[in-house]
C-alpha cells in the first residue's frame, strides 16, 4: 500500500517537473525558437487553439522566425494573439507570412525574464509540496485505519521525503538551466 502510493507520488513529481520544463521553453532567450510561439493560444473560430495546429513555425535565421498560417484568414487573430502575449514582439506580415524579428535582449529584460523563471520555479515547488502533502496525510490515514503499521509509517515518510528532495533538486537544476540560457549574450 505504502508502496503504491509512493509509486504514485513520484508519478505526480514527474508531472510537475514535465510542466515546469515546458513551462520554461516558452521564456524567450534571444534566439530565434519555433518552441517560443508553438503553445500560444490564438482566437480561431471563437476557441483558444495552439499556433502550432494553425501554422507552420519556422526559423530560418537565429533571429527570425517565420510563421505560415494553413488559412490566410487567420493572420489578423495570429497577429493579435502574439501583440497580446507577454513575449514582447511585434510581427510584421506580407499578407501570406508573419515574420516575428527576435531582438538581442537588453539587461532590463533579461531580469525580467529570470523573474519570470523564478515565478515558475516557485509554482513547482509548490506543486511538489502539495503533492508530499496529500501522500503524506493519505500514509496518516492508512496508519490510522490500521491498514499500514506505525513502522511502515515511519519509512514511507522517510522514502516520501527522499522522492520530494530529488524532485526539488530536478525542479531548481532545470530552472539554474534557464537562468544561465537567459544570462547569455
Amino acid at each position: 500500500m505504502v508502496k503504491d502510493a509512493l509509486r504514485e507520488t513520484e508519478d505526480r513529481m514527474k508531472g510537475a517537473l514535465k510542466s515546469l520544463e515546458e513551462s520554461l521553453t516558452t521564456v524567450r532567450t534571444g534566439r530565434a525558437s519555433p518552441v517560443l510561439v508553438e503553445k500560444l493560444p490564438v482566437e480561431y473560430y471563437g476557441t483558444p487553439t495552439p499556433l502550432m495546429q494553425l501554422a507552420t513555425i519556422s526559423a530560418p535565421e537565429p533571429r527570425l522566425l517565420t510563421i505560415k498560417p494553413f488559412d490566410a484568414t487567420s493572420i489578423k487573430t495570429i497577429e493579435k494573439a502574439i501583440l497580446a502575449s507577454d513575449l514582447g514582439l511585434n510581427p510584421s506580415n506580407d499578407g501570406k507570412l508573419i515574420r516575428l524579428a527576435i531582438p538581442p535582449l537588453t539587461e532590463e529584460r533579461r531580469r525580467d525574464l529570470i523573474k519570470v523563471v523564478h515565478h515558475r520555479l516557485e509554482e513547482a515547488r509548490v506543486a511538489v509540496r502539495n503533492v508530499r502533502r496529500d501522500v503524506h496525510n493519505d500514509l496518516r490515514d492508512f496508519e490510522r485505519e490500521k491498514l499500514i503499521s506505525e513502522d511502515e509509517l515511519k519509512r514511507g515518510e522517510d522514502e516520501l521525503q527522499k522522492l520530494t528532495d530529488k524532485y526539488v533538486e530536478l525542479i531548481e537544476a532545470a530552472s539554474k538551466k534557464k537562468e544561465e540560457e537567459i544570462k547569455q549574450i
